[in-house]
């Protein structure tokens, strides 16, 4: 946690030079060319709080934290919101990251809600091989229905599969395999991918372009943790048929018109007027979260009750996720606005490389929301290159070579790409399915790592060699 901390406030306060700073600013998000104030300095510190004590608070003040995490959330998050619209003015931020939690928390809890009612038996005993098969196919299938759809699916499976042998690092791997890298694939897998092709980087690029780090990447996980399991002595006892069994299967069709309504954006598609809000030029809108939301009511009435017993289904993990999610939401603004005007400086530009991009997008994604990361620092790369995100033509320019150096548009886009999904798994806050995951786990009565002990017993030592391996082999590849 330390080393993190560190990078965020060291690319805070000291790196960036104060006059870089004065006055009013081009902002990079989807309000394009709007003017704002620039945030103090001093405002990203309730950000770093809520950080410290989503990070602390488990494990020195456990009782207080889950009685009133949702109210330091709130109260971190109001008081950041506060300073925006009466300290500077600016209620453009604000109101763009308002709608940006709404279809955040609307999808997750469509998919949260729609694949509770699921419930896949596998009658199988529980093995380091059937276990390795069980994370590829699902890390697989997290390009189709997403990385949030594929863990709350698999999650239970899972956990059931190895009954008797389950560990804590069978979860670590589930998050570090299916909740994050196995989404790089399509832009239905992770959002910031999803928001470059809303942007207008084609839907196959990621296909095209990604595939050979995804094998890679999971590849190096799937042998490290077949090595750990390897180990796992204890068995799962019993005679087994071998057969899978899907109870609830009809909620298929409720995951189908979630990924459907992901891309009804008025952004994207030509919408009655009275189906989006117009925001300064920005259609912002409304009728996605609504089918989605709606999509939760209606699956979660229709569910089989069997299945919804029989994966203790309850709401906690998904509030925990809305409640910690607000405050990280609306407290990282001034980071984001700070970072984001940074990276377009002369000092920021003369920064960036394929490298630097790679491990500055994936260090701020562990402890940042991923998908504005992903924007402001393609935001920058295109920058560099001459080129605005907020063109069309010029997205397409980026993105038309594709067989040039490392140091190009490409390699950008793709440095860009892969860490903002690869580092998600991080930390618990870097990609909201971990602490979904986490959450499910411990329902089990699974001792689930603190924040801090999932960072220095896993992350560190496991997950940070295989990006370091990830980045060589990208340069190898360049």
């Amino acid at each position: 946690m330390k080393y993190i901390i560190s990078i965020l406030l060291s690319t805070l306060f000291l790196i960036f030079p104060e006059s870089s700073f004065a006055g009013d600013t081009s902002v990079v998000e989807h309000i394009e060319n709007t003017v704002h104030a620039m945030p103090a300095m001093w405002s990203v510190v309730p950000f770093v709080v809520l950080l410290l004590m989503i990070a602390t608070g488990p494990l020195f003040y456990a009782h207080f934290w889950h009685k009133y995490y949702p109210h330091v959330a709130f109260v971190l998050g109001l008081s950041v919101v506060s300073y925006y619209l009466f300290g500077i003015h600016s209620t453009d931020h604000v109101v763009h990251s308002a709608f940006e939690y709404l279809s955040f928390i609307s999808l997750l809890t469509a998919l949260f809600v729609a694949s509770g009612g699921i419930l896949i038996q596998i009658d199988k005993k529980g093995t380091p091989l059937t276990n390795v098969i069980l994370l590829i196919i699902g890390a697989a299938l997290a390009n189709i229905v997403g990385t949030t759809g594929a863990s709350m699916l698999l999650i239970r499976p899972f956990m059931r599969l190895n009954k008797g042998r389950i560990k804590a690092y069978h979860v670590i791997f589930f998050i570090f395999m299916v909740s994050n890298v196995g989404g790089s694939l399509t832009p239905i897998g992770d959002p910031p991918l999803f928001l470059g092709f809303l942007k207008g980087v084609p839907f196959m690029w990621t296909v095209t372009h990604i595939w050979i780090y995804w094998i890679f990447g999971i590849g190096l996980l799937a042998v490290v943790f077949f090595f750990f399991d390897s180990r796992n002595k204890e068995t799962t006892e019993g005679n087994y048929t071998g057969k899978i069994k899907i109870t609830g299967a009809k909620n298929l069709i409720f995951l189908v018109i979630t990924i459907i309504a992901v891309f009804i954006d008025p952004n994207v598609i030509e919408l009655p007027s009275f189906l989006y809000l117009d925001y300064h030029g920005h259609k912002m809108s409304y009728l996605r979260e609504l089918i989605m939301l709606s999509t939760a009511f209606v699956a979660y009435k229709m569910s089989s009750k069997e299945a919804l017993k029989g994966n203790d289904f309850n709401f906690e993990p998904i509030l925990e996720v809305a409640f910690l999610f607000i405050g990280i939401f609306f407290t990282m603004m001034p980071a984001l606005q700070l970072i984001a005007e940074f990276a377009k400086s002369p000092e920021g530009q003369a920064m960036i490389t394929s490298d630097s991009l790679y491990w500055l997008t994936g260090s701020l994604s562990g402890v940042l929301d991923n998908a504005p990361t992903y924007m402001n620092f393609l935001s920058a790369g295109m920058g560099k290159v001459g080129l605005n995100v907020g063109q069309l033509n010029d997205v397409h320019t980026f993105v038309a070579t594709t067989t040039v150096p490392t140091e190009t548009s490409y390699g950008y886009l793709l440095a860009i790409s892969v860490a903002s999904v690869f580092f998600g798994a991080m930390t618990y806050i870097g990609n909201a399915p971990n602490f979904m995951v986490k959450a499910i786990a411990e329902q089990n009565g699974l001792e689930m790592p603190s924040f801090v002990a999932y960072i220095v017993k896993y992350s560190i030592p496991i997950l940070l060699p295989i990006l370091f391996l990830t980045w060589l082999f990208f340069k190898f590849m360049g």
